[in-house]
């Protein structure tokens, strides 16, 4: 366990603070009246005081608790995420969504606050800063011209779900619609009527419609800059924010459209075997994942003046979806294994430009995207090994052969090798790879 002191009582009066670890890991602090002490002056009456401690991102889609609408319900503090209102006990973790936040116990004692984190050992505490009362609302008005996202039915199956998200084009509604899923998906896994999957019942679209966005090719995409300025960082934010919404439909994709795959089998005796249930929710999450992203790039270019669907956009990763749209093993290698992975490489670069400017609240955004997509990388290499465990293969010599083939132009790097062999992929996975000719760069991430 750790016990991280976090400073000295009368140092903390305002109402919360943003507390970054070690580990890099951000919680938010709250002070609070105490409910049981209403009779009692508060003024500097420490008893008055309640200190409760929470993960800083909503696990709904990412908001920052920061901002958090806090309300008494049933004697107990309510934190209310300000992008979609799911709501949280701020001592239990428990929402009325059926969605659990982090919490984490304080102790006050001798004058001081410390945070107690029972899973993990040796954290020590970074950065604490107090944190404005204004609330942000990142996305504006909640309703839209559209109207609000349409919800399937209670009987509806995972590939059901996956169609209609696929099919939705305003993207607030996808964002709304992808963390639901996961949300229903993951919390039925645990019940006795889990979600069916729903394999060969419906059929996903050509190619998942877009709202109010100006369509290039990749090669005629404006030039970004080096990010010395604020136009050329929201052209950055926005090339990423594009990239990252094709990644939700990617994910939610690979479910729907593989949903009945199966091993081949290699040999006599071999039975061939269908994915199991644990293929649907590490994609889901993925495409949980991929929504968060989204949100906190579409919500930073608002906080930076301009906004999603400002500057054009490419389909560049939907085409390398279309062309692996008949095999999962080939699907898995270039979009998670190269598309991705080339986002491992790259985004310690583009973290540093925001940087040097002096963005720091882009290089929180961006600092928790690289983060998340090193596991994105990790779910694609574990899925194909696990393809080729089954069939005796070479997962190292699948990939290559499918790079080969459905791949557009060379593995290039500079690599990121650390961030690679994290998520289980040694050199023998890229170096010298090339694919089909091609003269423009690699689409990274996704």
């Amino acid at each position: 366990m750790s016990v991280i002191d976090v400073g000295c009582l009368q140092d903390l009066r305002q109402a919360r603070h943003s507390i970054t670890l070690s580990s890099g890991k951000r919680l938010v602090l709250f002070r609070l009246p105490s409910i049981d002490a209403a009779a009692r002056p508060i003024g500097e009456n420490p008893e008055a005081w309640t200190y409760y401690a929470m993960e800083a991102e909503c696990p709904h889609a990412g908001g920052p608790m920061a901002d958090a609408h806090i309300d008494i319900e049933d004697s107990s503090y309510i934190a209310s995420c300000p992008w979609h209102a799911y709501d949280f006990n701020v001592e239990t973790g428990e929402s009325s969504y059926g969605i659990k936040a982090c919490t984490f116990p304080v102790v006050v004692q001798d004058g001081r606050v410390s945070i107690r984190i029972a899973e993990a050992r040796d954290l020590r505490l970074t950065q604490i800063e107090p944190v404005s009362e204004k609330v942000k609302f990142k996305h504006g008005p909640r309703v839209e011209p559209s109207g609000p996202p349409v919800y399937l039915s209670d009987d509806a199956s995972l590939c059901d779900w996956c169609v209609h998200i696929l099919n939705t084009s305003n993207p607030e509604h996808k964002i709304e619609l992808t963390t639901h899923l996961f949300s229903i998906f993951a919390t039925r896994e645990q019940s006795p009527s889990p979600m069916q999957i729903g394999a060969d019942t419906v059929a996903p679209p050509q190619e998942p419609p877009r709202q109010n966005l100006t369509q290039v090719k990749p090669g005629q995409m404006p030039k970004a800059g080096k990010g010395g300025n604020l136009k050329s960082r929201i052209m950055m934010l926005h090339a990423l924010a594009n990239i990252e919404q094709w990644a939700i439909d990617l994910a939610i994709d690979i479910m729907v459209r593989f949903a009945t795959f199966k091993t081949d089998a290699t040999s006599e005796g071999d039975q061939p075997q269908h994915l199991p249930r644990t293929f649907f929710y590490d994609w889901l999450k993925v495409a949980n994942d991929e929504a968060k992203h989204f949100s906190l790039l579409r919500a930073r270019l608002e906080e930076l003046g301009s906004h999603f669907g400002a500057l054009p956009v490419h389909h560049g990763l939907w085409e390398s979806a279309a062309r692996t749209a008949r095999d999962l093993r080939a699907r898995i290698s270039v979009i998670a294994l190269v598309h991705e992975a080339r986002g491992l490489d790259v985004n310690p670069m583009t973290i540093e430009k925001f940087r040097n400017a002096k963005d720091g609240e882009s290089v929180d955004v961006l600092s928790i995207i690289h983060n998340d997509e090193i596991t994105h990388v990790t779910t694609g290499h574990r899925w194909l090994s696990w393809i080729c465990q089954q069939e005796r293969t070479n997962p190292v010599q699948v990939f290559r052969s499918n790079v080969q083939k459905h791949f557009k132009g060379a593995v290039k790097g500079p690599f990121n090798d650390e961030a690679r062999q994290q998520a289980g992929m040694d050199k023998n996975y890229y170096e010298d790879l090339y694919g089909q000719p091609w003269k423009g760069e690699v689409i990274a991430g996704g």
